[in-house]
């Protein structure tokens, strides 16, 4: 199944032509926008998704994936790619390399993150970059009680708290000067944004730690999963974060050092400096 994002320039005309290329060389294939998800619920007989687009795209596709346990190689349409190793113009290549096996697997940690209020869960989600406890439009920190395990850790005066997976090291967490993490470990990491006068430096927990943060402010605070979803939080009430019993599959076509060469060139120019243009 290739997803394609209707917003991508191209993006559907390259689902097209890589139909008929699979087909051609005798597999099976079909397409959707990634919009869809009608389409994405049934993905789930499929062999392989391929997401066509940059990592936003990238990361909704390696969740539906990961329901199903299906592996999930990215071409890289969008402007940064930390997720994605496939050049629009490796395709064909890369595409008879998948069909001869030629390739492997990256298995990458995602997170259950509940909403809850009262000791009851409201809803929940499946978490590949990161969940967010924010504050909301006013400008004014948060106070965040933070506990692991049941045992209380600090409380944060911040504009927030990230709550990353070493994937998401990569995203906000590192925009907000937490450390890289390999792609493949299992860790749950606390990166703080903009704390005053509160513990500062970002915390590496073992994946098998419970955190739980409990939100106390006279103001609007803001939940947030994977930047898909926003939900107010109120005074007292509570993000639980664990290890997600679902693991995102990625297809690996380049060696794992290739991680790290990608990363010094992004911190060396950022692509998507550009993108209001």
């Amino acid at each position: 199944m290739i997803f394609h994002h209707p917003k991508v320039e191209n993006s559907l005309a390259l689902a097209e032509e890589m139909t008929a290329f699979i087909q051609k060389s005798g597999g099976s294939a079909q397409y959707s926008s990634i919009d869809d998800e009608a389409r994405r619920a049934q993905a789930g007989e499929a062999d392989m998704l391929i997401a066509l687009g940059g990592d936003g795209t990238m990361l909704r596709a390696g969740r539906t994936g990961a329901f199903n346990n299906q592996p999930v190689l990215g071409i890289n349409l969008g402007r940064l790619g930390y997720l994605v190793d496939v050049q629009p113009d490796e395709w064909r290549e890369m595409l008879l390399r998948v069909l001869r096996g030629d390739f492997h697997l990256e298995e990458r940690m995602m997170l259950h993150a509940s909403h809850v209020q009262n000791g009851a869960t409201l809803r929940s989600h499946e978490v590949l970059n990161e969940a967010v406890i924010s504050r909301g439009t006013v400008v004014r920190p948060i106070r965040l009680h933070t506990s692991v395990d049941g045992t209380p850790l600090t409380t944060y005066v911040a504009d927030g708290l990230i709550i990353a997976t070493p994937t998401g090291s990569t995203a906000y967490a590192l925009a907000a000067g937490g450390p890289v993490l390999p792609p493949e470990a299992r860790n749950i990491l606390l990166v703080p944004i903009a704390p005053h006068l509160s513990l500062e430096r970002p915390i590496i927990l073992p994946a098998d730690m419970v955190v739980e943060v409990t939100v106390r402010t006279e103001h609007q605070a803001i939940f947030s999963s994977d930047g898909q979803t926003s939900t107010p939080l109120q005074d007292h009430e509570a993000v639980r974060v664990r290890a997600s019993r679902y693991v995102a599959r990625f297809v690996r076509m380049t060696p794992p050092t290739h991680f790290y060469q990608m990363l010094a060139e992004r911190m060396m120019k950022n692509p998507t400096a550009n993108k209001a243009k």
